[in-house]
This record gives C-alpha cells, sequence and structure tokens, in this order.
C-alpha cells in the first residue's frame, strides 16, 4: 500500500522546490569569497617548510585581504625570546598585492584553494577571524608543531565546516607506517639543502620529535596541509576547491655548495686519527690543543642541551639522547683532560663507555640521532683511549725513555 505524505509536509517540500533556486542565486551572489593560500618553500631557514595564510575578497566593498598568522615582531629581545621560547606571534592582515609581491620577489610559488562553505558560514569564518585580529586575541605563544601559521588557519575553516569533518589521508592508515614529527621535517630539509640546519635541529630537538604522527597532526606542514584540505569533507560535502596555481615559479637556489656535516667531521676524524700515530713534537703539540677544543666544545654543547631542556619552555628539547655524547661535565674536565692521574683516567674510561653506548644503540635509541655526529663520537672515543692506554705518543720528549 502506498504511503502519502500529510498535507503540511507537502506544503513544505513543495516550498522547498520552488525556493531551491532563490537558495542557489543567493549563494551564488555571497559576496566574500575566501580562500586558502600554500606558499612553497623558499631558499632560508626560516622559509624551508613554505606558509600558509587566509586570502578574503569582498566583492561588494572591493576589499582584498591576506590574515596572517606568521608575524613575529623583530625586536632587541628578539633572540633572547626565540632561544627561550617566549617568541610571541599574532595575527597580521595585509593587501593581498603587498603579500602576494614578497613571495613573487623571493621566486616562491602560491597555490589557492576556494572555500566552499555557505554564505554564512563564510560570513562567520570572517568574524572569527576579525575577533582574533583584535589587539587583545591577535597574540598567540607559537608551536612549530601543534599551534604554527599552517595549523591555525586550517583549523579556523574546519571549525566552521558542518560536522562530521574528516580531511583527506595524507599518511599510511596503519600507525607503525606513519612517518614520526622528525621524518616529515627532514623531507622538507632535505629537499632544501639545509644539511647543517638537520644537524642543528636534530642536536637540540629530543625524543619527543620522534613520535609518530596521526593524520591530522601530519598536517602541521602547509604542503601536506593542502594536501589534506583538498579532499576536506564537512557532512559529505567538499570544503576546498582543488588547488590552482597563483604564483608558478622556479624555486630558489639552495646551498648544494656546502659540504654536509658528515664529510668535514668525517674528514677531521681521519687527519686526527692519523696524526695520533705520529709522535713528533709540532704533531703533539697540535693534538693537545685538539684534545682541549673537543672535550671543551662538546662539554659546551652538553651544557646548551640541558639549558635548553630545563631553562626554556621549548617542550620538544627534552629527553634529548644527544647527552650521551656530548657530556655537560667535558667542559670541566677539557683543561684536566692531558693529565696523568688515576681519577681523569677514571673520567675518560667512563666517557668511553658512554660514547660506546651512543654509538651501539644509535639505531635502537628512542631518539633519531643525526649520521653527522658518528665521527665526532668516534673521535671522543679515539682520543680517550688513546690518552689513557697510549701515553709514550703524547709524552713531553724529555720524559720518553
Amino acid at each position: 500500500m502506498r504511503q502519502t505524505l500529510p498535507v503540511p509536509a507537502r506544503l513544505l517540500a513543495l516550498l522547498l522546490f520552488f525556493a531551491s533556486p532563490l537558495l542557489a542565486a543567493a549563494q551564488a551572489d555571497c559576496p566574500l569569497r575566501i580562500t586558502l593560500l600554500t606558499c612553497a618553500p623558499g631558499a632560508e631557514l626560516y622559509s624551508t617548510f613554505g606558509h600558509t595564510a587566509l586570502r578574503v575578497q569582498n566583492v561588494q566593498t572591493g576589499e582584498d585581504r591576506v590574515y596572517n598568522y606568521g608575524t613575529f615582531e623583530f625586536g632587541e629581545d628578539f633572540y633572547v625570546k626565540f632561544v627561550r621560547g617566549k617568541l610571541p606571534y599574532f595575527l597580521s592582515i595585509e593587501r593581498y598585492d603587498d603579500f602576494i609581491y614578497q613571495y613573487q620577489m623571493e621566486s616562491r610559488s602560491v597555490w589557492e584553494q576556494e572555500v566552499l562553505l555557505d554564505c554564512t558560514r563564510r560570513a562567520a569564518l570572517l568574524r572569527a577571524l576579525d575577533e582574533n585580529a583584535l589587539p587583545q586575541n591577535r597574540q598567540y605563544r607559537y608551536d612549530f608543531l601543534f599551534d604554527n601559521c599552517t595549523t591555525r588557519a586550517g583549523d579556523m575553516i574546519l571549525r566552521q565546516a558542518p560536522a562530521p569533518v574528516t580531511t583527506a589521508r595524507v599518511i599510511p592508515e596503519a600507525a607503525d607506517k606513519a612517518p614520526t614529527f622528525r621524518n616529515l621535517i627532514h623531507r622538507y630539509l632535505d629537499s632544501g639543502q639545509q644539511h647543517w640546519s638537520k644537524l642543528g635541529i636534530d642536536l637540540l630537538l629530543g625524543a619527543k620529535l620522534d613520535r609518530r604522527v596521526t593524520n591530522r597532526e601530519a598536517q602541521f606542514l602547509p604542503e601536506i596541509l593542502l594536501q589534506g584540505m583538498t579532499g576536506a569533507r564537512g557532512a559529505d560535502s567538499l570544503i576546498v576547491s582543488a588547488a590552482r596555481p597563483v604564483l608558478q615559479l622556479p624555486r630558489p637556489a639552495d646551498g648544494g655548495g656546502i659540504p654536509r656535516p658528515g664529510i668535514v667531521f668525517g674528514a677531521l676524524l681521519a687527519v686526527v686519527t692519523v696524526l695520533s700515530f705520529m709522535p713528533r713534537r709540532g704533531v703533539r703539540g697540535f693534538i693537545r690543543a685538539f684534545d682541549f677544543l673537543l672535550f671543551f666544545s662538546t662539554g659546551a654543547v652538553g651544557v646548551l642541551l640541558l639549558f635548553m631542556w630545563f631553562g626554556t619552555d621549548h617542550q620538544l628539547c627534552a629527553n634529548n639522547w644527544n647527552l650521551l655524547w656530548a657530556l655537560p661535565t667535558n667542559l670541566l674536565a677539557a683543561p684536566f683532560v692531558r693529565r696523568d692521574s688515576r681519577p681523569m683516567h677514571w673520567y675518560l674510561g667512563a666517557t668511553i663507555a658512554l660514547n660506546a653506548l651512543a654509538l651501539i644503540g644509535w639505531i635502537f635509541l628512542p631518539q633519531q640521532l643525526n649520521t653527522g655526529f658518528l665521527p665526532v663520537v668516534l673521535l671522543l672515543l679515539l682520543r680517550a683511549w688513546l690518552i689513557i692506554l697510549k701515553p709514550h705518543y703524547h709524552a713531553p720528549e724529555a720524559d720518553r725513555t
């Protein structure tokens, strides 16, 4: 038996049928156009990972503005705040022409994805952006992984989308196949030939960077957010359009001509190894000075790692396993490392044990250590072993029998 709708329901359906073209026309006439801007990586370290911003155009008023969450002030205390993890970022608003000109000058491509939310939700998104831009709201504590210019722009769009909200898969579905935060960062540093910057990042950032990412967490990087947003859906409707190029420019030249850290430190290891077995007066003087510099510099690095762990707000600097070889105590031991005394030999023996542990556990530690430091660890092992067991190579000429 066929069922029929009650009269009120039929009237409502009829009204919706005739009103739908009007609603579609009103949607098409929405004066707001909002787009997600994704900017390609640049040549400098600060631009290696790219950038994200939101563009808002108003057809009625002719306004064309960019909301940029990646702004900070370069003041006298910039470096102090940066090192301590207290550098505030803020949301700024600038003209689109000014924004795009900067990327044109830096030879960095820009892609645009139009926000497909209805006009009401677009208006709500604009209100939220303007509220964020108020003097009392615009500042925030920057976090490279979880709260940066990219995550903020993406979150602002997704908050206005109808539930349930999903983004496209950008990493393998199996959790054990997912990359770590460090893996994702390495992709950009390797692509930009930033090998020394990679060495510094791997030195300063501890084991927390080696956690596997979730699909949403992986989108803290601009180009990966672009991929995730391309297939993002709210209530089974697309949230943004496919990306279209605004600027297509060749990538700026990188620093590929600079020797990699592994090559530089490896060459140093080879030279010092050869000189260590040449018992000549001039060579012995060089080796004596080198021993001081080696232990002093690794000790200074260790003190820096401890400071970054306990003396700053950088959470990613905690649990740093580089302290196995960069011993802070080396800083104090450096002036006495060549003394032929039992306490110093015990100390050098302890450094041998710790460096050997670091070397053996290089691939098993919960933190991915940079292979560029392997020659440094080998140097520490070599010099400590020779100081203890081969004193006749280093004793003054008059003391030799």
